[in-house]
């Protein structure tokens, strides 16, 4: 019996040579670390000792109702609310509004970054208007829109003869419609930066070379866009994610995954069950986050493809 003789592939074949980094590259990035380290000291002595806390609090069975039953039992809160069919059905729910409301903010936030781009007459007065959802608390915006949808005195009562604040589905969109309309104008403010990126240079060879209107804005803006787009995404997905006005006030009942930590942290005085929904919360957040960086390649426009500049 033979066998075929195999011939290693080089070790550092696969591996690309590192690039020494000159003097001023080094200098810039040493003075850029020493201006973010303040910042970062602060952010994490203010925030660092709360994630903590509540990581060790989602370990206890700690209810203040019941504070002489307390004692440690580490991972079982994770199991009861992952275990819980209400959990799920506030977590699905919450992703659903998420995906929804995030897909329609980019198609109308491009469509409103690109008109403000394009506006030569009245140019501020377009922008100005156009972020005046956005200045709204959004606590305000959502009783306004819960007024507006009242089945007995609302004037948009009548669009919807099955109820746009009882019936599920008419619910459901309701507080899509709520979400967009309140963070569109956040989308198209971030779109706007990346539009600006755009060389009208690049667009007037595109044009000379017979690309139409929407050539131009698929292989012309839309790769040049890409960073900002990514940023508006992550974060609107990270925010949409959290929802708890619009779905609180308009729709009282529905739960989201904030709405229920609300329920037993505050309502219910569960602190470790309801430690245990904020831990879980902020490690889907992180995985949303480390997608977006990660896999689809999120960084500040301008810099280079792995991020470091």
């Amino acid at each position: 019996m033979t066998h075929a003789a195999v011939k290693p592939a080089p070790a550092d074949a696969a591996k690309k040579p590192k690039q020494e980094l000159s003097e001023g590259k080094r200098a810039e990035r040493k003075l850029g670390l020493l201006l973010c380290a303040p910042a970062a000291i602060v952010m994490i002595a203010v925030t660092g000792w709360p994630v903590i806390y509540s990581i060790w609090l989602s370990m206890q069975r700690y209810d203040l109702r019941f504070p002489n039953q307390s004692e440690f039992v580490f991972l079982d809160n994770y199991a009861t609310v992952l275990g819980s069919g209400y959990w799920w059905d506030a977590f699905g729910l919450t992703m659903l509004i998420t995906v929804v409301s995030v897909i329609l903010e980019l198609v109308l936030g491009m469509c409103l970054a690109l008109i403000m781009h394009r506006t030569i007459v009245g140019r501020g007065i377009v922008r100005t208007v156009s972020l005046i959802p956005y200045g709204i608390v959004t606590v305000v915006a959502a009783f306004s829109w819960r007024y507006a949808w009242d089945d007995k005195t609302g004037y948009l009562s009548d669009l919807v003869s099955a109820g746009a604040l009882t019936d599920k589905t008419a619910a459901f969109f309701t507080v899509v419609l709520a979400e967009v309309w309140k963070t569109t104008p956040f989308m198209a403010l971030l779109l706007m930066a990346g539009l600006a990126l755009v060389p009208d240079d690049l667009l007037k060879a595109a044009s000379m070379d017979g690309a139409g209107p929407w050539q131009r804005f698929t292989k012309v803006m839309v790769p040049v866009m890409k960073p900002a787009i990514l940023v508006a995404l992550l974060f609107r997905t990270l925010d949409a994610f959290r929802i708890f006005d619009n779905l609180f006030v308009l729709t009282p009942g529905t739960s989201s995954v904030s709405i229920q930590t609300y329920n037993n942290l505050i309502k219910g005085l569960n602190l470790g069950i309801g430690s245990t929904m904020s831990v879980l919360i902020f490690i889907t957040v992180a995985i949303i986050a480390f997608i977006f960086i990660k896999v689809f390649g999120t960084a500040a426009p301008g810099s280079d493809p792995g991020g470091k500049r």
